[in-house]
């Protein structure tokens, strides 16, 4: 028993301390300032570094940054991070600077670009694709974030070539192919956006702001960007998220795991105990915790069953000293009765006078009076023993019904202790950005076995017999839970032994299901007695049939031949002495 609850401990502990394998994530951060042909931004680079700064905070395993790159520059900055992002979880792509949109098609613009005509779009400029086919190694999330909606001044004196081109205000609306991607942009297709007139653009304050918070989803993060974007630019500038992520909440930095509760593990396994309740189990659970409440009040427990063992021992004690003292006095009885009958069966033999008749029946009559008190004093004792017997059991099966209930009473007390204890914490803790952010641990949950034994265990104490309290829920136990929705008026499914059904149990402290008793048999109390036997059969003083002696041989009648008629008498088949009249007591024949 006590191996078999260390085994469930450990298995439980396995199961609620599951390792949690960190994510590798990496980040390209662009921004361009300093441009050649063009005024010169000032956000931009600025708006890159407090971006390199979130996501090293963060965690970000690799973040490569850059500065003012001319077109050879990024696009090697963009081939070496298609490298770096092979088989990561997460890669993101930040870019800061101009960005054009040429028949539908959205390019970022580098420092050293010119572009004096459309057709130097292709040589002078990085398309949003070739950034995109570079994220592809990622695993779990790849993300470009473009602040590049700007008012672009190349579109004032760019030469058209061809006619039927198309160059468009702001970005492109983009639909991504690849799966777990988002491309957000800092104003919606078409748009442009504001660069700002403070430390940062309105969208790289926001983002700095909201998507590197712990456990938050981007769809949720990237809400709250557009929110305070739109009300810091006076519902101007509206910030747009392109792709689609999976049903799983995606959160560039990980929820903060919380602190282990030191006695969570004693709790659990003291719960266990308790709904056993026997001694093996509490040995068990102080085996495995030694020290702390939960042991202490473990101690406590396992004394009260002790004491409550010692009661039972003492009460068997009691009633077998009064069964022998019974067994004894019976025996002595029986001993001076056949003593004194062979006497005076000696003395009447010699005696054949009226008077010695009359004496011998009178002996017969106060012999059978003091057996028959004798036999009801030691009868009294039995039952007085039994009686005894039967309290001190009832006692012992009260101080286990106190014992369950004081452990369930310490466990609930305990729980909210604990409560308490998480709330002066939680006080004491900085409040969370937003709330419903916390990811709950994972509840352990008890074996199918260990619910059907517990349940079987608890129905069989309500008097709905399972059968075998072994896991095993067949229909001896499917019928035991019926019987108990009969009389507890309940609806339990039969069919399993669920954690509903055991609570459901559990709360009764009487017993539900009626004794039934065989044919032949009553009711009383808690256990069945004899009413009636069958044919040839009696019912004995502890209530139980028992077979009728065989009767012995009726002696003939035989009459004492007188000397003076001198009339022959037939003789008594069998009688003792050779004639005279004779008679049965306590299973022997005794003859004048």
């Amino acid at each position: 028993m006590r191996s078999t609850f260390l085994l469930f401990v450990g298995l439980l502990s396995l199961v609620s301390c599951s390792s949690a394998w960190a994510e590798k994530r990496v980040a390209l951060v662009v921004g361009i300032s300093k441009y050649q042909s063009v005024p010169r931004l000032i956000n931009p680079a600025r708006d890159a570094e407090a971006m390199s700064a979130l996501f090293k905070k963060a965690g970000f395993d690799v973040v490569e940054s850059g500065r003012d790159l001319g077109i050879s520059d990024l696009r090697r900055s963009i081939r070496q991070f298609s490298d770096t992002s092979r088989d990561v979880d997460i890669s993101v792509v930040y870019y800061a600077g101009h960005g054009i949109e040429v028949d539908g098609t959205n390019y970022l613009v580098p420092a050293d670009a010119r572009l004096a005509s459309d057709f130097d779009v292709e040589d002078e400029t990085i398309s949003l694709d070739r950034v995109l086919k570079a994220l592809d190694g990622a695993k779990r999330l790849k993300l470009i974030i473009l602040d590049a909606c700007r008012d672009n001044p190349f579109t004032k004196t760019m030469k058209r070539t061809v006619s039927t081109r198309s160059i468009g205000r702001g970005l492109a609306k983009i639909e991504p192919s690849m799966s777990d991607t988002l491309v957000a942009y800092a104003a919606k297709a078409g748009a442009v956006a504001n660069d700002g007139d403070g430390q940062n653009s309105p969208f790289a304050s926001a983002l700095v702001k909201y998507i590197a918070e712990p456990g938050l989803d981007l769809r949720l993060a990237f809400g709250r960007v557009r929110d305070d974007v739109l009300k810091s630019t006076g519902y101007r500038q509206e910030p747009f998220v392109y792709g689609s992520l999976g049903g799983e909440t995606v959160a560039l930095v990980p929820q903060a795991s919380k602190p282990a509760d030191p006695e969570a593990s004693a709790r659990t396994d003291y719960e266990l105990a308790a709904q056993i309740g026997t001694r093996e189990a509490w040995d068990s659970f102080l085996a495995a915790h030694r020290s702390g409440l939960y042991a202490d009040l473990a101690r406590a427990q396992t004394s009260k069953l002790i004491a409550a063992e010692q009661m039972r021992a003492k009460a068997d004690d009691a009633r077998r000293e009064a069964e022998g003292q019974a067994a004894k006095k019976a025996a002595e009885f029986r001993s001076q009765l056949e003593e004194q009958t062979a006497r005076q069966t000696s003395e009447a033999k010699q005696k054949i006078s009226e008077q010695a008749k009359k004496e011998l029946e009178e002996a017969r009559r106060q012999v059978a009076e003091q057996a028959k008190k004798q036999l009801e004093d030691a009868k009294h004792q039995v039952e007085i023993a039994r009686q005894e017997a039967e309290t001190a059991r009832r006692q012992v099966e009260e101080a286990k019904r106190q014992a369950v209930a004081d452990a369930q009473k310490q466990v609930e007390q305990a729980k909210r202790e604990a409560a308490l204890e998480r709330d002066k914490i939680a006080a004491l803790s900085p409040p969370a950005s937003a709330p419903g952010n916390a990811a709950l641990p994972a509840v352990p949950q008890m074996d199918q076995a260990d619910i059907a034994r517990l349940l079987q265990a608890h129905l069989k104490r309500v008097g709905c017999n399972p059968g075998n309290v072994d896991g095993n829920w067949d229909a001896a136990s499917k019928g035991a839970l019926e019987s108990f929705n009969k009389n507890a008026q309940t609806k339990l499914n039969v069919q399993l032994a669920s954690l509903d059904a055991l609570d459901s149990v559990r709360g009764k402290t009487e017993r539900v299901c009626p004794l039934v008793c065989k044919k032949g048999q009553r009711a009383d109390g808690d256990r069945c007695i004899q009413t009636g036997c069958e044919s040839g059969y009696f019912l004995n003083s502890s209530g139980a049939c028992e077979k009728k002696p065989e009767p012995a041989a009726k002696p003939q009648t035989a009459t004492r031949r007188e000397p003076v008629a001198r009339e022959p008498a037939p003789r008594r088949a069998g009688s003792v002495g050779g004639g005279g009249k004779c008679f049965t007591f306590g299973g022997k024949t005794y003859c004048e």
